[in-house]
């Protein structure tokens, strides 16, 4: 079976301390549920979690839906935004069925970045990794006023904002991320194609503002 592998990239730097940490948290958790409850995303979609700090790191590998467990994240140190990049190149490469002559392989992986910050490390370095796998949509959010959407634009052309990165918001953001799952996972079961562009996923809510 052709699995719809799902990446989230967390920032879980100091800064996230406190309610956008726990927002991050319930918002993984609302998104497990409701991805739960559509038979199309339990039967494709895989979720993976890496975090990223002063280092990055997998902490849930691809995973199946229905045994997808709640890692335990903690908000410390800086944003190394470009270790993050580079190990979801390497996971994906690792744990992506590529499509070969003798087999179709897994559809290109759904990729959706958080972060509060700018990065501390040399993030062009992990771009470079990250740009050289086939990746599907990219969505990058800038949670809250003091992320640099001008960096998160380099990484992909789908950036939104949060203007504050508080539980009502990160919640409302990743109810939008459940339901780009949802519809990615009935697009690829109706008609085997794959979701595009920002266009083809659902309308944002309001706390999610499209940046330009």
């Amino acid at each position: 079976m052709r699995k719809l592998p799902v990446y989230l990239l967390l920032d879980t730097s100091g800064s996230m301390t406190g309610e956008p940490i726990e927002a991050v948290k319930n918002g993984i958790q609302v998104l497990v549920s409701s991805l739960r409850q559509d038979p199309y995303a339990l039967e494709t979609a895989y979720l993976s979690v890496i975090t990223f700090n002063t280092n990055a790191q997998q902490i849930v590998p691809l995973t199946e839906l229905s045994v997808f467990q709640m890692p335990d994240i903690q908000a410390t140190g800086t944003t190394s935004l470009g270790d993050a990049l580079s190990l979801l190149a390497k996971r994906a490469d690792a744990e992506v069925t590529k499509t070969t002559l003798e087999q179709k392989g897994d559809w290109k992986p759904l990729v959706f970045i958080m972060t509060d910050g700018e990065p501390t490390d040399d993030w062009r370095k992990g771009l470079a990794e990250f740009k050289k796998q086939k990746f599907g949509i990219v969505v990058a959010c800038a949670a809250g006023q003091h992320a640099n959407t001008q960096v998160l634009g380099d990484i992909t052309d789908v950036v939104v904002q949060l203007d504050t990165a508080d539980s009502a918001t990160i919640r409302a953001f990743f109810k939008w991320v459940s339901a780009s799952v949802s519809l990615g996972s009935q697009k690829i079961e109706s008609s085997g194609q794959e979701v595009t562009g920002l266009s083809e996923l659902p309308p944002p809510p309001p706390e999610v503002n499209i940046v330009v």
